[in-house]
């Protein structure tokens, strides 16, 4: 049994596989890269300023790379001057990173982030808090 696919017929279903398949690969679900800020040990918070040209997000993601904290919150400030405090309490060793963070409400534009941390690192090699956001 030979099954000939006309090439209008083929021509069709490609068309339909790449716009089914454009819907899952947009944007919908990416992290995108919000800031970093290296950490200074002399000091315990440090502010990440995200713009509104970055868009909206329903998530957040925190990264740690090169050396270790210990991170205690995070308060988000939303475009609107609201305010979300997020207890995180965790040591991150090098390369950890939180839990999926969901924010209050629907898609928020957000103004900045402020970390609050300690940092008992006795390796003396800084650390640096990468934010991510997920639309």
């Amino acid at each position: 049994m030979n099954i000939r696919i006309q090439k209008p017929a083929l021509s069709f279903l490609l068309i339909i596989f790449l716009i089914g398949s454009s819907f899952t690969v947009s944007s919908i679900g990416k992290w995108e890269h919000l800031g970093t800020r290296n950490v200074n040990y002399r000091i315990d918070r440090d502010v990440i300023k995200v713009t509104a040209r970055d868009g909206a997000f329903k998530k957040l993601k925190i990264k740690v790379t090169n050396g270790s904290l210990n991170m205690h919150r995070i308060v988000v400030q939303y475009g609107n001057g609201e305010k979300q405090l997020i207890q995180v309490r965790k040591n991150f060793g090098k390369g950890g990173a939180t839990r999926i963070i969901d924010l209050e409400g629907t898609k928020r534009i957000i103004r900045d982030i402020t970390f609050f941390y300690d940092t008992k690192n006795l390796s003396g090699r800084r650390a640096k808090v990468h934010v991510f956001g997920r639309h």
